[in-house]
């Protein structure tokens, strides 16, 4: 790896070094100072609905439980016997009481208690030299949900979750709550690309200007209502504290039109009018815009989007769907994309098998946006890893004059959080990665005073990165 100052530098000014999509320095300083002091998705409630239920969620090399006990409660357990450290559950869900490890039999509640120990007795002579009273399973060191979504976060002093995700949540809610029951899923599917966890991040985040390009064949057969991909440009770019997306330009009319141009029943449209706020309303009603793909820093995004899932029939009708997927690295140059599909919970089952087909058929495992955009991945990741990749910084500041000033101003009556643009342009990639640099900086600033032999204290040094935005 270069000079890590240097490389922090570049990424803040929207030159992007190549090789940080290859290099296991990077990606070791990532798991150390980005994955260990993050919130990462790991399930939604409605996987786990009743006492018992329970799925299996890694963070890197970490396995989790993630399961509803007895009473109720959503708990979050790494994966690992107090004995010896074998893989307690090894099913990737299911429903229990109890987890036994195969090991050597000992064994625990759904709320993580330890209460089976064979042979307590004869191997440790009862209570007296090993008290099973009070042992459990190690708990994730933070857990926090929101709207159905579980996070964890390995710093044990990490911020709150509703703090972290700010006024991100005015976005979110779109994607989530349609209505005041909310979501439900339906996943999730896993497979593995041999691509950098970064680029299908930043892509989601805010990269509307691919798709003229990239997903030209797509458009040409009449998937969608726009004649062109070069439409994408009329939508605006957002970013909001920790997370950020695109916009399709709607057509002129009422909030409720809005919603049936992009295949809402009326059934629908009458709950999320009802659940969604004044502010959220007047994005789509008065600025005509509707969310579209979105990242929440570091490994969480969304697509919405509405196809015409039945290509034999002649009229205009397409049918809106939802997906989330988390990024989950296997290291510098492979991910393990998880890929739930989101629907309200109270729609219809002809709406929910609808929609379900429409995301199968653009971003399942085998949706044809899906082999469209990873083909590039693949290919950036691999010529990463280069001797030539070490000299070139990639340009990602388009939207920028070289002054640093916006190609086109921020929009001054947006009705949603955070700065907007209309028009192509990176600055959600620019705003993901000074979130993955700030993440990186954080020990810098030690490791750099402790080098030069600064005389400071363990007990006062700060930890406290000194690069701006």
């Amino acid at each position: 790896m270069n000079d890590l100052s240097q490389m922090l530098a570049d990424v803040r000014r929207g030159m992007i070094p190549a090789y940080v999509y290859n290099d296991d320095e990077v990606f070791q300083l990532e798991k150390e100072h980005l994955f260990e002091r993050s919130w990462i998705f790991v399930a939604h409630e409605s996987e786990i609905p009743d006492p018992g239920d329970y799925v299996v969620r890694r963070v890197l090399e970490d396995s989790f439980i993630v399961a509803r006990d007895e009473g109720g409660e959503v708990r979050v357990m790494f994966n690992m016997c107090l004995h010896r450290g074998m893989q307690i559950c090894r099913a990737e869900l299911g429903n229990a009481s109890h987890f036994r490890c195969s090991y050597h039999g000992w064994s625990y509640r759904n709320d993580g208690r330890l209460v089976g120990l064979p042979f307590h007795q004869e191997a440790y002579g009862g209570e007296d030299g090993f008290s099973k009273n009070g042992q459990t399973l190690l708990p994730a060191p933070a857990m926090e949900i929101y709207n159905g979504l579980i996070f964890v976060n390995l710093d044990p002093n990490a911020q709150p979750l509703r703090e972290f995700l700010g006024e991100f949540t005015y976005y979110l809610d779109f994607y989530i709550s349609q209505s005041p029951e909310g979501a439900e899923v339906r996943g999730p599917q896993r497979w593995r690309v041999k691509s950098n966890w970064k680029i299908g991040a930043e892509n989601a985040a805010g990269d509307s200007y691919h798709t003229p390009q990239t997903h030209r064949s797509v458009v040409e057969i009449g998937l969608f209502r726009e004649p062109t991909g070069s439409k994408r440009k009329e939508g605006a770019l957002y970013w909001c504290d920790k997370g950020g997306g695109t916009t399709y330009k709607l057509p002129p009319g009422s909030f409720r039109d809005r919603l049936r141009y992009v295949g809402y029943p009326d059934e629908m449209i009458d709950r999320i009018e009802a659940t969604w706020s004044s502010a959220q309303k007047r994005l789509i009603s008065d600025d005509g815009f509707m969310i579209s793909a979105a990242t929440l820093f570091p490994t969480l995004s969304f697509v919405h989007n509405w196809p015409k899932v039945d290509a034999n029939t002649e009229d205009d009708k397409v049918v809106p769907f939802i997906t989330m997927r988390v990024w989950q690295p296997i290291s510098a140059t492979e991910t393990e994309v998880l890929s739930w599909f989101v629907v309200d919970k109270n729609a219809t089952e002809e709406f929910k098998n609808a929609s379900y087909k429409g995301y199968l058929m653009c971003f399942g495992s085998t949706g044809m946006f899906e082999q469209d955009d990873v083909e590039n991945w693949v290919s950036i990741t691999t010529l990463a890893g280069g001797s030539m990749a070490k000299r070139l910084l990639l340009n990602s500041r388009m939207g920028l004059r070289s002054t640093d000033k916006p190609v086109n101003e921020p929009l001054a009556d947006f009705h949603g959080p955070g700065t907007a643009y209309v028009g192509y342009g990176e600055f959600n990639q620019r705003a993901l990665l000074r979130e993955w640099a700030d993440c990186l900086e954080r020990p810098l600033a030690e490791v750099e005073q402790v080098a030069m032999g600064a005389k400071v204290s363990k007990s006062s040094r700060s930890t406290k990165g000194g690069f701006g935005n």
